[in-house]
């Protein structure tokens, strides 16, 4: 056998050892996800979103200033935006949807979040 095709051969099986060893290693679920500190545990309309939403919403979308024709003031009003997937696609910034708030930059992913859980949890006005 050639010293070149020792080289050759001893070369692929050294690619081939570091390409599988390399795949072969131990997720840990704490280090791919890590606690963000973000509490979604008993999110209620009254008590989480609402809030939110007169802080960061209600100075352009309130009955009184209907800004793009938008009421998120009342539960009744805010829940069509809700069904229809307008409040959330706006929240998240995603495509086919105006970003909110207007020129500003994105609530904090906490804050999303927290509607998010709220929304599928089935959007209750509790």
């Amino acid at each position: 056998m050639s010293t070149q095709f020792k080289n050759l051969l001893i070369g692929k099986l050294l690619v081939f050892i570091f390409a599988f060893s390399a795949g072969c290693y131990y997720d840990v679920e704490e280090e791919l996800y890590p606690d963000t500190g973000c509490d979604t545990n008993d999110v209620t309309y009254s008590e989480v979103v609402l809030p939110l939403l007169q802080t960061n919403c209600y100075g352009c979308h309130s009955a009184a200033a209907q800004s793009g024709g938008i009421v998120l003031e009342g539960y009744d009003a805010l829940v069509v935006h809700v069904n229809s997937g307008v409040l959330l696609g706006a929240l998240k910034h995603s495509d086919g949807f105006a970003p909110m708030p207007q020129n500003q930059p994105q609530l904090p992913a906490c804050d999303i979040e927290k509607i998010e859980v709220w929304i599928y949890d089935g959007a209750l006005n509790n």
